[in-house]
């Protein structure tokens, strides 16, 4: 008897009242100003759709218990990933090796805090997902830019810069974005290989997050950088989570990748002392969700990404047919696709205004990821095809009002 695919990504579901950050008004209004709470949401990145049943299934059979105290996780969470990574991205991890988290951003911020010194230089490849900015400021630590370059309509890697800005000693801890947000880039090995050769060359360590890596376009294939060779396993940590993959980010949890023996005892007693917890950090339910999904819900997301690669082509197809000069970018990973507005010959500041005005549309702007974002938007496709058609129609509407 086959797998009962319960799921329909067509569906649309009303998260009205459910303290959604993506769709609740008052954060609207923060994010995005006054009498723009109604806006229409394709901004933060988590999706639309209902996360796999399975999932639901385990966390009610774990509700139904009635007794939620401490809990450290179990090993069917970390034979799951492991599991997971075997069967998805060949790359075989060790239990030794996995560490926990409540969350990929928050442990970014921990590995800035452990591995730099207030004034020290973090470098990230912009446009990038902010607050990777945002944490590396607000910790005292400097940003350093190694922008990406746009070569043949593709984003690249500026290796020339890359090698120039790692060899200030004040560069302690790089941060590798792979699949790039929000360029949707996934990176070969050999850019990969060019990436941490350098920076192995540099003594700079590489936190290299991973999130996006089970959304991967059909053609394209993830690289998971420590899986490429000892040495950079071993000057390294990779983040990575359920969260994106399967809906979940609500639940806080993602694991830390940590090879190398001296580096993982350093992360788990800085979590300890910090009081999230060394091998067990994380939440009951996050674990049980993780678990499921990796067990469990992979014939959710092969679907997923069908429907994801047509959100996309429509996405493309429709932009760039009926405002001539907008560029998508072709989407490689992840579910957030990047549009180039600039050929328009409008100023950044009016390409947001016609968006979130004239159009009535939230999306993630360009400047948010860096200086050279500006006049490009984010979209995040992953939500019905309903929602992303009225999207797009009312931002194409919104600027042929001025061109």
């Amino acid at each position: 008897m086959g797998l009962e695919r319960d799921w329909n990504f067509d569906e649309i579901i009303d998260r009205s009242n459910t303290g959604s950050m993506k769709w609740e008004p008052g954060v609207l209004k923060v994010k995005f100003g006054e009498g723009r709470e109604n806006l229409l949401p394709l901004w933060v990145a988590d999706m639309d759709f209902l996360s796999p049943t399975v999932v639901r299934k385990a966390m009610e059979e774990r509700l139904a218990h009635q007794i939620y105290g401490y809990t450290m996780m179990d090993e069917g969470y970390n034979e799951a990933l492991i599991s997971w990574y075997q069967r998805r991205h060949q790359w075989e991890i060790k239990k030794d090796w996995i560490l926990t988290s409540p969350g990929v951003v928050p442990a970014t911020n921990y590995l800035v805090q452990r591995f730099t010194s207030p004034g020290d230089k973090v470098l990230i490849q912009t446009p990038v997902y902010y607050p990777f900015a945002q944490g590396i400021v607000s910790n005292g630590r400097q940003v350093l830019e190694n922008p990406l370059k746009i070569s043949k309509g593709r984003y690249q890697m500026d290796f020339d810069d890359l090698a120039t800005k790692a060899a200030d000693p004040r560069v302690k801890l790089a941060i590798l974005c792979s699949p790039h947000n929000p360029v949707g880039r996934v990176w070969t090995q050999k850019e990969l290989e060019q990436f941490g050769k350098i920076c192995l060359e540099n003594n700079v360590l590489v936190f290299a997050d991973e999130i996006h890596c089970d959304l991967i376009m059909p053609g394209f294939k993830h690289i998971c950088f420590q899986d490429i060779c000892d040495e950079f396993a071993q000057h390294s940590i990779t983040a990575n989570s359920a969260s994106k993959t399967f809906n979940l980010a609500g639940l806080q949890q993602s694991s830390l990748i940590i090879p190398n023996a001296r580096l993982r005892n350093e992360v788990s007693h800085f979590f300890e002392n910090l009081g999230v917890g060394g091998r067990g950090s994380g939440t009951l339910f996050g674990a049980i969700a993780t678990t499921a999904a990796y067990n469990g819900a992979e014939p959710w997301l092969d679907d997923l990404i069908v429907y994801l690669q047509e959100n996309f082509v429509y996405l493309k197809t429709s932009l760039e047919e009926q405002l001539p000069g907008v560029k998508v970018f072709d989407l490689e990973g992840t579910y957030l696709a990047w549009a180039d507005f600039r050929s328009l010959g409008l100023p950044p500041t009016k390409i947001v205004q016609i968006i979130e005005d004239e159009a009535g549309v939230a999306l993630d702007h360009g400047n948010w990821f860096g200086k050279n974002g500006a006049g490009f938007e984010r979209f995040n496709i992953a939500c019905p095809r309903g929602i992303l058609k009225k999207a797009v129609e009312s931002v194409v509407a919104g600027f042929k009002k001025f061109l």
